[in-house]
């Protein structure tokens, strides 16, 4: 196995150095800002210390992607690279299934069994004794101590912003799959066109969500601060949020990539993990509209 058709081996990289420096910038960055730490009366704040760490980890994705695409186009990935790099791919998407899934286990621990046992019910209805008159309901728009954690006003209508979210999100997936079939059929024109419809309704999603934000806390007193439902509704949509917002980057890169005239019908798995990745944001956000807005 001497050579590249049998076996690939890159050449050494800077980039994994740079990003474990980028993500231990944007961490402690993340939690000085949270946690409002400083080292001394002039030291750099929080959110600087973040966003020197996201620059770095720019720089490491557009150079360690950009070495990817040119090793590729060179024509020095075999066979075995392309099923490691779908392979790769498919194992991040289950890490990030797996992500979501703890915080929907999250939001079905609260609602169905702490919740519950605070209200007197179930073998563990002794905690009752803490709050002997909290009456469980969801959404929780009575908290336990609500000297503690102010209860919202009101919680966000599913059949307004996020029924017309769901519409635009459930949209973009078949956008990005007429996309990837006018790729295959070696239809550029078409392949730019839905490939730009998408990000526009990934953007518009996001738009709406901003705006959907606004209303709760400005309006409804809903935020992070205002008990278990606020932090799971934010938790969930939020992190939502930040996928859709990488998904849209990954695809204007991949509109970028094919304006400069990159893939072709028998090799596009750039292409192909992208929307691999938007179809997961896509699914994700159908089991939030169910979930933390309908039920």
């Amino acid at each position: 196995m001497s050579t590249h058709e049998q076996y690939y081996v890159p050449a050494q990289s800077k980039w994994p150095i740079v990003a474990s420096l980028g993500l231990l910038t944007t961490f402690y960055g993340l939690g000085s800002w949270f946690n409002d730490l400083k080292a001394g009366r002039d030291s750099l704040s929080g959110p600087l210390i973040l966003f020197v760490g996201a620059l770095l980890l720019a720089w490491m994705l557009f150079g360690w992607f950009g070495n990817v695409i040119r090793e590729n186009r060179a024509g020095l990935y075999s066979a075995q690279m392309d099923r490691s790099f779908r392979w790769g791919m498919s194992w991040f998407i289950f890490s990030e299934v797996m992500f979501f899934l703890a915080f929907f286990g999250a939001l079905f621990y609260v609602r169905t069994f702490a919740g519950p046992w605070l209200a007197g019910e179930g073998d563990k209805g002794v905690s009752h004794l803490l709050w002997p008159d909290f009456a469980f309901a969801w959404p929780l728009l009575a908290n336990p101590d609500p000297k503690l954690f102010p209860p919202p006003a009101g919680t966000i209508g599913a059949w307004g912003l996020p029924l017309l979210n769901t519409v635009l999100l459930v949209s973009s997936s078949f956008t990005v799959t007429f996309a990837h079939h006018a790729l295959k059929d070696g239809n550029r024109s078409r392949l730019k066109g839905w490939l730009a419809l998408t990000i526009l309704l990934g953007v518009c999603f996001l738009i709406l969500q901003a705006e959907e934000y606004g209303h709760a806390y400005h309006e409804l007193g809903l935020t992070l601060g205002s008990g278990v439902y606020g932090a799971t509704f934010f938790l969930l949509t939020g992190f939502h949020g930040a996928h859709v917002t990488l998904g849209s980057i990954i695809l204007a890169v991949m509109l970028v990539r094919v304006l400069l005239g990159h893939f072709t019908p028998e090799e596009h798995f750039g292409f192909e993990a992208a929307s691999w990745y938007w179809h997961f944001v896509d699914v994700v956000w159908i089991g939030l509209f169910v979930f933390v807005y309908v039920l």
